[in-house]
């Protein structure tokens, strides 16, 4: 291994050991579905915007399944699983594929995301590209990496530096997304939306993007980002508060020196 594990639980980095295994397998699977994407089956869920596939749930089961077979008294917290009781303080929180809508419309704005938490932190989290073939991974206390190669944050201080991501949900009203619009946009700032917030959650972590803001989210889709922003130096806001595991939250993430300007933009 090319990390030195500082101060981690051995048993954390077995885990995070193996999860690198079982993201790219699943991005193997996720890719292949890609391809043929004509095929899938796709239902919607409760909001007409969010869809599901049947590679969603495949994906899924093939990550819990090597999870399970490893470490079968693990928590685990799935977008399409739902949670499934174990019997220690280990919960594993997955999205299959994030940015479905991309997914079935055939554009590359997708990825799979995997994070563990030990009791109320997070050990590790991992977002994986497969069309890009990069993987973002971070475990706690070692850096944030892209392929192996360290990265961080960027470091700048004014929201004209960069561009920053956005998300939306109508799970909340579009006040509150419209707002930070007109104090980003009225500071001279510019914005971006992919349709994957994990994906670009990891580009903030990676230097790309100055931050990303989404009004409502939910763990699985943000948990693995957090890490990798925390640990690439970049600031985040206390997303797991007020139960944000189960029942969502909003989300900021950026820049150190714009994080407090940001926040603002959130409250207008």
């Amino acid at each position: 291994m090319f990390l030195e594990k500082h101060l981690v639980e051995d048993a954390v980095v077995a885990r995070f050991d193996l999860a690198k295994q079982v993201i790219k397998t699943a991005g193997e699977l996720a890719l292949d579905y890609f391809e043929r994407r004509e095929e899938l089956v796709i239902e919607t869920k409760a909001e007409p915007q969010d869809v599901v596939s049947i590679a969603d749930k495949n994906v899924e089961q093939i990550i819990l399944r090597q999870i399970q077979e490893a470490y079968p008294k693990d928590n685990f917290l799935g977008e399409e699983q739902g949670i499934l009781k174990g019997d220690n303080d280990y919960l594993w929180v997955v999205d299959p594929i994030d940015g479905t809508s991309c997914f079935v419309h055939g554009m590359p704005s997708w990825c799979i995301s995997i994070a563990l938490m030990q009791a109320d932190k997070i050990a590790f989290g991992l977002v994986y590209d497969p069309n890009a073939d990069e993987l973002f991974t971070a475990l706690s206390g070692n850096g944030c990496q892209v392929n192996g190669k360290a990265v961080k944050a960027l470091n700048i201080d004014s929201v004209q530096a960069g561009v920053m991501g956005v998300g939306t949900s109508h799970r909340v009203s579009s006040t509150h997304c419209l707002h930070f619009l007109q104090g980003l946009l009225d500071e001279g700032g510019m914005f971006i939306r992919n349709g994957s917030g994990a994906l670009m959650l990891a580009y903030v972590a990676a230097g790309r993007l100055i931050g990303y803001y989404e009004p409502h989210i939910n763990s699985w889709d943000c948990l693995a980002g957090l890490i990798l922003v925390q640990e690439a130096g970049g600031s985040t806001n206390r997303f797991l508060e007020n139960d944000g595991l189960l029942e969502g939250n909003s989300i900021l993430v950026s820049a150190k020196k714009i994080h407090h300007q940001l926040d603002h933009f959130t409250r207008m």
